[in-house]
């Protein structure tokens, strides 16, 4: 089941990015919000290329792939999860630095984001390892002590989850706290933020209590860790199956670029025919 539901995810999250991409970066006036869809749209697409690979490896359990898709195709999620969260964070204080000093809110940090994420990946790019067993390869992360996965897991929970959900929910704040103060209090160029918030959290919540747990398999079920991570990372990946449907079902302008798109590409076609 597990298996089927990340090959849908791989294959709808290429298609569904992909046409966002492609609405925000050709069809629709470039701003800074636009300017963030893409690069969240982006992550999801690198992630759900590369998921495949994962695929292939919980079906058959080996790894033909090298070492160095093992270090990329692991590292792809956890850069997923850093550069998603940080952009998330980014666009709530955009919207709240546009409300409170509207000259100092189009000032674009994409780049550092990505190279934030970047950093913060590279313990998964330094861990991971192949090891071959026979005719089998597995892939596998080899942490060198119990105390440099505790660090790493405590590093990825603060800077990729506890943080930036602190200062979302501060930045939310303060936009409520002004929303109040003004005449027209209209919520519909915030709602795509605030749905993909809440999807981003809600499939990384089981993922990060599961590797918690990993932590201390005296006190727990071994069994129950194996299959509540492979259930945490299925969740965390359909954060980036999620993202593009939140963009068409939630946000208005989006749906209208994306019909006029399509009715102008099939208007092109019958003319030619």
């Amino acid at each position: 089941l597990l298996v089927a539901i990340n090959i849908a995810i791989s294959v709808f999250g290429l298609a569904g990015n992909s046409v966002v991409i492609w609405i925000c970066g050709c069809k629709m006036k470039r701003t800074v919000i636009t300017t963030w869809y893409i690069s969240l749209a982006v992550s999801d697409l690198l992630f759900c290329a590369l998921l495949p690979l994962e695929v292939y490896y919980n079906i058959t359990l080996h790894w033909p792939f090298g070492l160095v898709l093992c270090k990329l195709a692991s590292s792809a999620m956890f850069l997923n999860m850093y550069s998603s969260v940080f952009l998330l964070v980014l666009i709530s204080m955009d919207r709240c630095l546009m409300v409170f000093f509207p000259v100092w809110s189009h000032n674009p940090f994409v780049a550092l984001v990505w190279l934030l994420s970047a950093l913060l990946t590279f313990p998964s790019m330094i861990f991971r390892q192949v090891t071959a067993h026979g005719a089998v390869t597995q892939c596998h992360t080899n942490y060198t002590s119990h105390s440099t996965h505790e660090a790493v897991v405590l590093v990825r929970f603060t800077c990729g989850f506890l943080i930036p959900f602190l200062m979302i929910v501060c930045c939310c704040l303060l936009f409520a706290v002004k929303l109040r103060s003004l005449t027209i209090r209209s919520s519909k160029p915030y709602k795509v933020i605030a749905a993909l918030i809440l999807s981003f959290f809600s499939c990384w919540v089981p993922y990060h209590s599961f590797i918690f747990l990993e932590l201390d398999l005296k006190n727990n079920s071994v069994e129950i860790i194996q299959t509540g991570l492979k259930v945490g990372a299925t969740l965390a990946a359909a954060n980036s199956f999620v993202s593009p449907f939140l963009y068409v079902f939630v946000g208005n302008n989006f749906k209208q670029m994306l019909k006029h798109s399509w009715k102008s590409r099939m208007e092109e076609a019958a003319g030619e025919d």
